[in-house]
Protein backbone atom coordinates (compact mmCIF):
# COMPACT_ATOMS: atom_id res chain seq x y z
CA UNK A 1 0.00 0.00 0.00
CA UNK A 2 2.90 2.10 -0.48
CA UNK A 3 3.48 4.33 -3.52
CA UNK A 4 6.23 6.54 -4.56
CA UNK A 5 5.49 9.32 -7.28
CA UNK A 6 8.47 10.58 -9.34
CA UNK A 7 8.03 14.27 -11.07
CA UNK A 8 10.08 17.09 -12.36
CA UNK A 9 11.87 15.15 -15.65
CA UNK A 10 11.77 16.69 -18.72
CA UNK A 11 13.87 18.20 -21.60
CA UNK A 12 16.53 20.87 -20.95
CA UNK A 13 19.18 22.43 -22.96
CA UNK A 14 23.37 21.89 -21.72
CA UNK A 15 24.30 24.00 -18.62
CA UNK A 16 20.86 23.89 -17.63
CA UNK A 17 18.86 22.67 -14.61
CA UNK A 18 16.18 21.09 -13.13
CA UNK A 19 14.74 19.39 -9.42
CA UNK A 20 12.99 16.16 -9.60
CA UNK A 21 10.81 14.97 -6.88
CA UNK A 22 9.66 11.31 -4.97
CA UNK A 23 7.10 11.62 -2.27
CA UNK A 24 6.18 8.36 -0.87
CA UNK A 25 3.19 8.02 0.41
CA UNK A 26 0.93 5.09 2.57
CA UNK A 27 1.48 3.18 5.43
CA UNK A 28 4.88 4.46 5.98
CA UNK A 29 5.87 4.28 9.51
CA UNK A 30 9.48 6.17 8.95
CA UNK A 31 11.84 6.39 5.62
CA UNK A 32 15.08 5.39 5.93
CA UNK A 33 17.72 5.58 3.00
CA UNK A 34 16.00 7.58 -0.09
CA UNK A 35 17.92 7.87 -2.86
CA UNK A 36 18.14 8.13 -6.71
CA UNK A 37 19.52 5.95 -9.11
CA UNK A 38 19.52 6.65 -13.51
CA UNK A 39 19.85 3.95 -15.93
CA UNK A 40 20.73 5.36 -19.72
CA UNK A 41 19.82 2.58 -22.86
CA UNK A 42 23.13 0.47 -23.30
CA UNK A 43 24.39 1.27 -19.94
CA UNK A 44 23.96 -0.02 -16.49
CA UNK A 45 21.78 1.43 -13.68
CA UNK A 46 23.93 3.36 -11.24
CA UNK A 47 23.36 5.39 -8.25
CA UNK A 48 23.24 8.72 -8.55
CA UNK A 49 23.17 9.78 -4.99
CA UNK A 50 21.21 9.00 -2.15
CA UNK A 51 20.98 10.17 1.59
CA UNK A 52 20.28 8.94 5.26
CA UNK A 53 17.65 9.66 7.45
CA UNK A 54 20.71 12.07 9.80
CA UNK A 55 20.87 13.48 6.48
CA UNK A 56 24.49 12.44 5.30
CA UNK A 57 24.55 12.31 1.53
CA UNK A 58 26.85 10.33 -0.68
CA UNK A 59 27.24 10.83 -4.65
CA UNK A 60 28.39 9.72 -7.19
CA UNK A 61 31.74 11.00 -8.90
CA UNK A 62 30.34 11.79 -12.08
CA UNK A 63 27.63 14.59 -10.84
CA UNK A 64 29.31 15.41 -7.49
CA UNK A 65 29.55 19.62 -7.40
CA UNK A 66 26.68 19.73 -9.74
CA UNK A 67 23.85 17.61 -8.10
CA UNK A 68 22.47 18.02 -4.54
CA UNK A 69 20.07 15.70 -2.76
CA UNK A 70 17.94 16.40 0.04
CA UNK A 71 15.08 15.42 1.78
CA UNK A 72 11.92 16.14 3.83
CA UNK A 73 11.01 13.63 6.25
CA UNK A 74 8.09 14.96 7.53
CA UNK A 75 6.25 14.56 3.56
CA UNK A 76 8.53 11.54 2.89
CA UNK A 77 10.05 13.18 -0.15
CA UNK A 78 12.81 13.30 -1.65
CA UNK A 79 14.65 15.63 -3.97
CA UNK A 80 17.57 15.51 -6.30
CA UNK A 81 18.83 19.49 -7.51
CA UNK A 82 20.40 19.23 -10.58
CA UNK A 83 22.76 21.94 -12.51
CA UNK A 84 25.35 22.54 -14.77
CA UNK A 85 23.59 19.36 -16.80
CA UNK A 86 25.54 17.59 -19.25
CA UNK A 87 24.40 15.46 -22.11
CA UNK A 88 25.58 12.53 -20.60
CA UNK A 89 23.21 13.10 -17.42
CA UNK A 90 20.34 11.84 -20.21
CA UNK A 91 18.74 8.67 -17.99
CA UNK A 92 15.67 7.70 -16.70
CA UNK A 93 15.83 8.93 -13.12
CA UNK A 94 14.50 6.11 -10.63
CA UNK A 95 13.51 7.07 -6.91
CA UNK A 96 15.17 3.93 -4.49
CA UNK A 97 13.07 4.57 -1.16
CA UNK A 98 14.09 1.79 1.97
CA UNK A 99 11.31 2.21 4.59
CA UNK A 100 9.56 0.98 7.33
CA UNK A 101 5.86 0.45 7.04
CA UNK A 102 3.25 0.87 9.98
CA UNK A 103 3.25 -2.70 10.46
CA UNK A 104 6.90 -2.71 11.38
CA UNK A 105 8.05 -4.39 7.91
CA UNK A 106 11.59 -2.75 6.29
CA UNK A 107 10.77 -2.83 2.89
CA UNK A 108 12.25 -1.00 -0.40
CA UNK A 109 10.54 1.00 -3.78
CA UNK A 110 11.28 1.83 -6.76
CA UNK A 111 9.58 4.83 -8.55
CA UNK A 112 7.99 4.69 -11.72
CA UNK A 113 11.35 6.36 -13.22
CA UNK A 114 11.05 10.01 -14.85
CA UNK A 115 12.96 10.60 -18.05
CA UNK A 116 15.51 13.31 -17.81
CA UNK A 117 16.95 14.62 -21.90
CA UNK A 118 19.56 17.23 -21.79
CA UNK A 119 20.26 18.86 -25.34
CA UNK A 120 22.99 19.98 -26.72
Amino acid sequence: QVQLVESGGGLVQAGGSLRLSCAASGSILRTNVMGWYRQAPGKQRELVADITSGGNANYADSVKGRFTVSRDSGKNTVYLQMTSLKPEDTAVYYCNVHLLTTTLIARMYWGQGTQVTVSL
